[in-house]
């Protein structure tokens, strides 16, 4: 057991225990209080005012209090993986090895359910810290991605940005292994988003923003049954007062079933 507090340096006590100093990793610095209260002000802002970018958040979050500087707030905005949703060079964070695959979803009308789905990745506020909740529209990606599969079958499409967890091999075998094409949108594309963010903007609106969760299992089975109440009891005025699940199911070819 290494212990860091211990005045034998931890190269010295990896050489005891005989094992490799590179094999000992240095613990994550949790994020701070000061930088969770900055997110959840951001996150709010973001959701009100998605256009905004990191120079527009410094001047509003200034207004409320928040004393932070642009790079600051840019950098936040990265952690938490949210962009001004506005024609702007690209922010995605890309590995730049990984494979980008074309976008293909220019000039295509979509017309049913599972012809195309779309994958975002938002922030959720804790009690103490923060997690990611991933979104398929029509642990991270593949899983959220694996359990729709499951659910709803194999999409014809599944449309990304070009963040590093969708150009990751893991998540492209995900895609193509099941016979599905991967679209991803061209840098500085924002319009497809629109859509997701949305939805975002209601799960947090009308259930994150109310409650204070404890823990991450906690989040999971609250945001899950309003998700289920989202789109098999609400009414939506845009699809003429009928649920989400009607309208998909009212649109739906016969599912291929995942491999």
């Amino acid at each position: 057991m290494i212990d860091r507090s211990h005045p034998l340096s931890v190269k010295r006590q990896a050489e005891l225990l005989n094992i490799s100093r590179g094999a000992v990793y240095y613990l994550p610095k949790p994020t701070s209080q000061r930088d969770l209260v900055l997110m959840n002000a951001i996150d709010r802002l973001h959701l009100d005012f998605p256009f905004m970018g990191s120079s527009q958040l410094r001047s509003a979050l200034r207004r409320q209090g928040h004393d932070a500087g642009r790079l600051r707030i840019r950098s936040l905005m990265r952690k938490m993986g949210i962009s001004a949703l506005a024609p702007q060079p690209g922010t995605s964070q890309r590995n730049a090895q990984h494979k980008v695959f074309p976008y293909l979803l220019r000039k295509l009308a979509i017309k049913r359910s599972n012809q195309v789905w779309a994958l975002d990745t938002t922030y959720i506020r804790m009690a103490r810290g923060f997690v990611y909740l991933t979104a398929v529209e029509a642990v991270h990606a593949v899983e959220a991605l694996q359990e729709a599969y499951a659910r709803f079958g194999r999409p014809d499409i599944v449309n990304t940005d070009q963040g590093s967890q969708f150009t990751a091999q893991e998540f492209v075998d995900a895609v193509i292994g099941h016979g599905v094409q991967l679209s991803m949108d061209g840098r500085g594309a924002w319009r497809d988003n629109v859509f997701v963010e949305r939805v975002w903007r209601s799960i947090k609106y009308e259930r994150v923003y109310l409650r204070a969760y404890d823990s991450v299992s906690d989040a999971r089975t609250d945001i899950a049954q309003y998700i289920s109440w989202y789109n098999s009891e609400r009414g939506h005025s845009s699809l003429g007062d009928k649920t989400p699940e009607q309208v998909w199911l009212s649109n739906l070819q016969p599912l291929r079933e995942a491999a």
